[in-house]
């Protein structure tokens, strides 16, 4: 699993690596097409440098998003990086209306074109592979590291690619005297881009938009908090993307009586157990609950601690002046209060008292209180 620093690293050096490809391969296609009288090879050398302009873009982003989180932005940095998939995914839309538009244009112009030289076939057949190459490494890349931002601009390489395979069958077909196969085959390839440059544009405004992760999903990041020994059930279960993380949020109920440190410790375990399972998930915010809160299971009006202990120091005063309770335990269970009370056994003897008849003369003195449950008197070690 990469950290942030090594994933930012890996991203920076293959766009790197593109970059250079695409340097290159523009100069080349636009020297060789001006000295073999190819259009369409310097259109493509064109092409090959916008993509230096993506490329400059993509290492822009990567440096932002992968800043620690500050003030303004607590979550993190990594929207940046989504934002500009969608401007990626947005940029091919371009790029494959502009080809479309030339060439339907190519198709009924009726311009004569002067038949271009086989070094243009030559150099349009080398940027087919190079491009095909630096498209596989960068996807590899992008899908190693979970990166949209990275797959996105893989595929705008493979989009020079098909520009590349345009040219090469148009370069041929001029060679053979059939000019239109080059326009025609351009605009199919442009249709493609389209799609693609779609599909990473939409995922990625769905993520902007907080769009929860397939159901599927998450079902087995349910399933493996459910496993964790001690959970009852996982309610209000909320996930959503962002730059190739998920981010989870959700309820977990613990038995009523645990105290408030088991009962986070197991919410703690469960995080721990969805980290080594699930290797993107990013931050999980856990509520531990004692009831599931979304049956409404629970009275909006029931009384905190001090309003409790007001009635319960009323109900020993009225056994006895000084008696006092050493600790109290409240359990807040189906809209009432469940009490668990400690008592020092030997002021109990001091006072004149057994444990039985104060237990039994506070559950009474209690019952006029409508949050009251149950009580539990506990002694510590002494005679009662």
């Amino acid at each position: 699993m990469y950290t942030a620093k090594q994933r930012q690293q890996e991203a920076q050096k293959v766009t790197l690596v593109g970059s250079l490809l695409d340097a290159v391969l523009g100069i080349a296609k636009i020297i060789v097409g001006l000295l073999s009288h190819s259009h369409a090879l310097i259109a493509d050398g064109i092409h090959s440098l916008s993509d230096l302009v993506t490329d400059f873009m993509v290492l822009l982003i990567l440096r932002v998003s992968h800043q620690e989180p500050d003030e303004d932005h607590p979550w993190g940095h990594a929207r940046f990086e989504t934002a500009g998939t969608v401007m990626l995914g947005a940029l091919l839309i371009a790029v494959a209306g502009a080809m479309a538009y030339n060439s339907v244009g190519l198709i009924f112009s009726g311009d004569a074109l002067k038949i271009p030289e086989w070094p243009a076939l030559v150099v349009a057949g080398l940027s087919i592979v190079s491009k095909e190459w630096i498209y596989r490494y960068t996807l590899a890349a992008g899908k190693r590291l979970k990166s949209d931002l990275i797959i996105a601009n893989a595929w705008h390489s493979r989009s020079d690619a098909f520009s590349s395979i345009v040219v090469l069958i148009g370069i041929g077909g001029a060679m053979l005297g059939w000019a239109w196969l080059d326009a025609l085959t351009a605009v199919l390839v442009a249709l493609l881009i389209a799609k693609i440059g779609w599909d990473l544009t939409w995922k990625s405004i769905k993520e902007l938009v907080d769009t929860a992760l397939p159901e599927s999903q998450v079902r087995e990041l349910e399933q493996a908090v459910q496993d964790v020994h001690g959970v009852i059930s996982v309610h209000s279960l909320k996930t959503r993307l962002m730059g190739g993380q998920s981010l989870l949020e959700m309820h977990i109920q613990v038995e009523s009586h645990l105290s408030a440190s088991e009962g986070h410790y197991i919410g703690d375990t469960a995080v721990r157990i969805l980290k080594t399972r699930f290797d993107d998930i990013g931050d999980v915010i856990f509520h531990i609950d004692t009831y599931n809160d979304d049956q409404r299971l629970y009275c909006d009006t029931l009384p905190l601690r001090a309003e409790v202990e007001d009635a319960l120091n009323a109900a020993l005063s009225e056994l006895h002046p000084e008696l006092k309770w050493e600790k109290l335990a409240l359990y807040y269970i189906k809209a009432r209060i469940e009490l668990e009370l400690n008592l020092d056994s030997a002021e109990l003897t001091g006072c004149g008292l057994s444990g039985s008849e104060v237990q039994q003369a506070l559950r009474d003195n209690l019952q006029q209180y409508y949050w009251y449950a149950s009580l539990t008197l506990w002694l510590t070690p002494g005679d009662a």
